[in-house]
């Protein structure tokens, strides 16, 4: 599975030639992560395994995110996420500071969104922080809308999440 390419982007698997833009990714997510210990290469190199592992276990993970220049913008892509002991597939993206504000985020995110539907999925979430405004907006522009609140990661969350219609 992979979604398909957009205007202006397009998405491959991540793999470990990646680790220094997913490093930089990482530490520019970090004040959005509450208060964990900054983001190290170790921590990108644990990222990208845990992508591998992703897709062998449920054929995606989070792609890596580019211009059809090459340029890395950031990732995005699906993942089964942990809500208070029951199992979700969640959106996510997490893109470099230099390429927020471009629309980016939600072009990836409504790609890999309409990727999920294709594919099956049936209910699609995004876990974000209550004060992670720009995350909320991408949400809300995918068509989701607050579920709940969760604690989830050792914070507490905003479940935002969405179903597909099955003919």
């Amino acid at each position: 599975m992979l979604p398909e390419p957009t205007a202006r982007l397009s998405f491959r698997r991540m793999q470990m030639s990646d680790v220094d833009d997913i490093t930089a990714m990482l530490v520019a997510f970090d004040p959005m992560r509450g208060d964990r210990p900054p983001s190290t290469r170790d921590d990108a190199v644990r990222w990208i395994d845990w992508q591998e592992r992703n897709h062998a276990e449920h054929d995606f993970g989070l792609w890596v995110v580019e211009t059809h220049d090459g340029d890395f913008v950031g990732d995005c892509g699906l993942t089964v996420q942990d809500v208070e002991g029951t199992p979700h597939v969640e959106v996510g993206y997490h893109l470099l500071p230099d390429q927020r504000g471009h629309g980016y985020a939600t072009e990836a995110a409504r790609a890999v969104r309409d990727c999920a539907s294709a594919h099956g999925v049936e209910h699609l979430v995004a876990i974000i922080r209550p004060d992670n405004a720009p995350s909320q907006a991408v949400a809300r522009r995918l068509g989701m809308e607050v579920e709940r609140t969760a604690y989830v990661h050792g914070t507490d969350a905003l479940v935002f999440g969405m179903r597909f219609a099955r003919s």
